[in-house]
């Protein structure tokens, strides 16, 4: 329980964090100044990620409704709720940029590794579930439920992780590189609480 109620009271900094970062954008701060070009890897990690937060939003309030586990609810409402709010911010830094929110481009192009975005069953980036995978989730309930969300969670942190350290090494807007690093913080420290709470329940992650 004291793990889940330091993940809340990170959430609640992340939003002060991001009032912050839009005031910095909104106030003409110089790094956030500069419109990145459409092919950028700002604009491209702002569409990319704007998605797979999405998803990640859409598993976490399918699994409120599957569990009566109180922790799990608890990260699953904090994820959902910290996810929304930056998939906010991004989606109005390419409204700020006058920025299309979509790309003919494959994902993760702007990380020169659009090969790697399949698309099959729905999974368009690394660590993203599939549909068939988002269904079955749905249908499980209790302890099951719970398990199978952690584990594609894990695996949605890993890939959304690996994103923001490719923003970190190639985004220039520095409000937008500060976002990035507090993803890598803020999602690698659920995946050890994850793991943790997969222990609890005789599971590991995949």
């Amino acid at each position: 329980m004291k793990h889940i109620v330091w993940i809340a009271s990170g959430a609640a900094a992340a939003l002060v964090a991001a009032g912050a970062i839009t005031y910095a954008v909104a106030d003409g701060d110089d790094s956030a100044a500069k419109v990145p070009a459409a092919d950028s890897a700002d604009a491209g990690f702002a569409r990319d990620m704007a998605v797979h937060h999405q998803q990640a939003v859409e598993m976490s309030y399918i699994v409120r409704d599957r569990t009566d586990d109180e922790d799990v609810r608890r990260l699953a409402y904090d994820i959902a709720q910290t996810q929304a709010n930056q998939r906010g911010m991004m989606i109005g830094w390419l409204d700020l940029w006058a920025l299309p929110k979509v790309s003919s481009d494959a994902p993760m192009t702007w990380m020169g590794m659009g090969d790697m975005a399949s698309g099959k069953d729905g999974s368009l980036m690394p660590g993203m579930a599939t549909n068939t995978e988002l269904e079955k989730l749905g249908k499980l309930s209790g302890k099951e439920a719970e398990i199978f969300y952690l584990q594609l969670m894990t695996d949605h942190h890993k890939g959304g992780i690996h994103m923001a350290r490719g923003c970190v090494s190639k985004c220039t807007v520095g409000v937008e590189k500060k976002l990035a690093q507090g993803m890598v913080a803020g999602q690698e420290s659920e995946i050890q609480l994850m793991t943790g709470m997969l222990k609890e329940r005789g599971a590991t992650p995949r």
